[in-house]
């Protein structure tokens, strides 16, 4: 999204603008990017009508413009919406640029901070992470995990297969060891079979996403948590074998599996050929949907470091840009929103996660969907990417330099160190690192 073309760019401009229906009790605008849980937010957006009468229209917008449409409006002086669906690595733009209203005082009075899941208040709603400054309250919040063919795994045949070779039962992969065992046992071409398929799109932040499951888990950093330093932290060995692990998987995925956007690994999984997905969770409901008792979700494979999840979801934002009356009506929602009764009538929604550690951490939560269980279990590791004001800036240096480093056209140690100077040029001109 973040180099878009000028055909993107233009298509996005041409958007229609949403008008709700003047109501008696007022109207909001929420924006949010196209898929399943705006679907579901919009629906809770007709309950809150009929309780308030508060019209709700969610504009969706599609994914590879949204975050460019988003910052175009941001630059009126007036936006179309009064509550953005923003990325978590925008918040830190959003807040040191005064485009999300603070919502710290306001938000204690209407919720119990308590209630939300520590990790997602982290990365999700504070800026700076862990300040207990608020500029978004949680709307998605959501993990990278596994889907895997319950029906092959459970096949006789295969089972004798994979224990003559390994000299193991075919599992769920616990370790990323095993899971490229398993990979490189389903990877059949010639019988178009395939091992597994991730995220690894040079869109946006496809694959730095796929990527850094593997990277904190085989023990490699982004930078230094506490001082932003890059040098030291990312260009080390634990970082190199991670991207040499990371290239070996994705050979022993579909053709073109070396530029996956998240749709395209949906697909590779949904058509039937592949033996394990990793993606987000918010898209296992229409998985689930699709395969019934033949599939099976599970957290992600532990490294030498442990286990570790890449960070989804986003936060409800206020903006500033429009008038105080529309903030408050804004506000009224979100309070709504948060309460445990609407959250409870959230999760029924397609891939509607919550950050409500009540729900979360009920037994009838855990039952109720059969991916539930290790989302919940997946919450309890998962880090996020850089959220500073010039996280997209970091993020296109990463795209391109991993890219290189995973495509073979530049030493990896090479790379890695290349970004990490990249890197700490861009936070010195940001005034993030002296």
């Amino acid at each position: 999204m973040s180099l878009l073309s000028s055909v993107a760019l233009a298509a996005a401009l041409a958007l229609p603008h949403a008008e709700a229906a003047p109501q008696k009790g007022g109207s909001l605008t929420i924006w949010w990017f196209q898929w399943a849980p705006a679907d579901g937010l919009q629906e809770l957006g007709k309950e809150f009508e009929k309780e308030t009468g508060i019209a709700v229209k969610v504009q969706q917008i599609p994914l590879a413009s949204y975050q460019d449409k988003v910052f175009l409006e941001f630059g009126a002086s007036k936006t179309q919406f009064d509550i953005l669906i923003g990325d978590s690595q925008w918040i830190g733009r959003g807040a040191s640029k005064g485009l999300y209203v603070d919502l710290t005082d306001w938000l204690k009075t209407v919720t119990n901070l308590e209630t939300i899941h520590p990790r997602a208040a982290r990365y999700l709603c504070e800026y700076p992470e862990g300040s207990g400054k608020w500029f978004a309250a949680p709307a998605e919040t959501d993990a990278v995990g596994i889907a895997y063919r319950k029906d092959w795994f459970e096949d006789a045949a295969e089972k004798a297969a994979f224990q003559k070779k390994f000299g193991r039962e075919l599992t769920v992969p616990k370790t990323w060891d095993e899971f490229k065992q398993v990979a490189q046992f389903f990877q059949r071409p010639d019988q178009k079979r395939f091992g597994c398929a991730m995220p690894t799109s040079r869109a946006y932040d496809g694959l730095t996403m796929g990527f850094q499951n593997v990277l904190w888990s085989f023990g490699g950093a982004w930078r230094d948590e506490k001082s932003f330093k890059v040098k030291g932290f990312l260009d080390t060995p634990a970082t190199a074998q991670a991207v040499e692990f990371f290239r070996e998987l994705i050979a022993l995925g579909p053709k073109g599996s070396g530029n996956l956007d998240y749709g395209e690994v949906l697909e590779a999984f949904s058509n039937g050929s592949t033996a394990i997905l990793v993606n987000y969770f918010a898209f296992f409901p229409g998985i689930q949907a699709k395969f019934g008792d033949k599939v099976g979700f599970a957290v992600l494979p532990a490294g030498k470091a442990g286990r570790v999840a890449a960070l989804g979801g986003q936060g409800m934002s206020i903006s500033t840009r429009v008038p105080k009356e529309q903030q408050e009506l804004a506000k009224k929602f979100i309070a709504w929103f948060l309460q445990k009764k609407v959250q409870e009538q959230w999760i029924t929604k397609p891939a509607g996660f919550t950050a409500n550690t009540e729900i979360l951490r009920s037994e009838e939560f855990r039952k109720k969907a059969p991916y539930n269980g290790p989302f919940v279990d997946s919450i309890e590791t998962m880090r996020d990417f850089w959220n500073v004001p010039v996280f997209n800036e970091l993020l296109a240096v990463t795209q391109r330099y991993l890219g290189m480093a995973v495509d073979g056209e530049m030493p990896v140690m090479e790379a890695l160190s290349k970004l990490a100077e990249e890197k700490e040029q861009i936070l010195r001109e940001a005034g993030l690192l002296e």
